[in-house]
């Protein structure tokens, strides 16, 4: 049975619904020394930033709550991380059964979509701040935010639902795959969803935050005289969301429509086909990063944030505060 090309009957006899699929790659392996460099960096970051936003914030705007459920998002992938750090580092064999594949597959879903639907409503709410100062957005209030943060959660799991109702998990003899991309000869609807979720995901709100870049760039040019430095801490904020956004989730989309343009217009092209879809499990170890990069975002984008982490430093002592005596402050 050649696994590599996927040409023989055995694999379709086995399992129908799988053809031109290469089992057995160095991809995987890869992937969990990323999440494993994305524990150790994002879980201790994660965690600071948890104890920040619950004890060091004095007060919640909707800005701030937004943040919050970004990191939430991030919680989301940190639990799930673990089972696939495991089954990736043993290379395609998924030990814990089809119900948690499904789950772990939904987490690892709902937080891409959560954590790219919160990036793109940060930057939505400094672009409204800044280009269209007196809109009636900028007047919501942390009851409303709360509300729309639950919204958007509502919307990326009804979207993602689809995963737990398909069985995702692959097996043949000794493998065992638990994957939510595989090349199936006939998709089920529940796969078309999450293919055109995965896409639509992406290109919307990327378009979005060229938009509000360019905006808010127009606004830094034309406004030198007028809250130059809150447009200038705004234009950095979105810069930075948008670097992490396009690093992140470009990588895993371009190889995706590359794997799916040679699924359909070159079908019998295992070997090419088989490449690129390692490639795309490569690149969405750059996925999985957010959670670890998500930090910078909310010290760029929250000023009560970084002044919340500042503070935080100076009590443990690692910088030293302003000590002068106040007799000798006006001199």
């Amino acid at each position: 049975m050649n696994l590599v090309n996927g040409t023989t009957e055995e694999i379709n006899e086995t399992n129908p619904f799988l053809h031109c699929q290469s089992t057995q790659s160095p991809a995987p392996v890869f992937l969990g020394i990323v999440m494993i460099t994305d524990m150790i960096v994002g879980l201790p970051a994660s965690i600071v930033a948890l104890w920040i936003f619950c004890f060091r914030m004095k007060c919640w705007k909707p800005h701030t709550l937004f943040l919050f459920n970004l990191l939430l998002a991030d919680f989301l992938l940190l639990i799930s991380l673990p089972f696939r750090i495991h089954s990736d580092l043993l290379n395609t064999y998924w030990v814990f059964g089809q119900i948690w594949c499904r789950i772990n597959l939904f987490m690892l879903a709902v937080n891409r979509s959560a954590s790219i639907a919160f990036m793109t409503v940060v930057v939505l709410d400094r672009y409204f701040k800044v280009v269209h100062p007196h809109h009636c957005i900028n007047h919501m209030s942390s009851a409303q935010a709360g509300w729309f943060a639950g919204l958007i959660w509502t919307v990326v799991i009804a979207l993602r639902i689809p995963l737990v109702t398909t069985n995702l998990l692959y097996q043949n003899g000794n493998i065992s795959l638990c994957r939510s991309f595989n090349s199936y000869n006939a998709e089920p609807w529940p796969i078309k969803v999450h293919y055109m979720t995965f896409i639509a995901e992406f290109f919307l709100p990327w378009f979005l935050l060229l938009f509000c870049s360019a905006r808010i760039a127009c606004s830094l040019h034309q406004r030198r005289m007028v809250r130059q430095k809150r447009v200038r801490r705004a234009i950095r904020a979105v810069g930075v969301i948008s670097l992490v956004f396009t690093i992140c989730f470009m990588p895993s989309i371009l190889t995706g429509l590359g794997g799916m343009y040679i699924r359909y217009f070159y079908p019998k092209d295992c070997p090419s086909y088989n490449l690129i879809s390692q490639l795309f499990v490569i690149c969405i170890g750059f996925t999985y990063l957010n959670s670890a990069l998500d930090p910078v975002i909310y010290s760029f984008s929250s000023s009560m944030f970084r002044d919340a982490l500042k503070s935080s430093i100076s009590c443990l002592g690692f910088v030293k505060k302003n000590t002068r005596p106040a007799n000798n402050r006006g001199k």
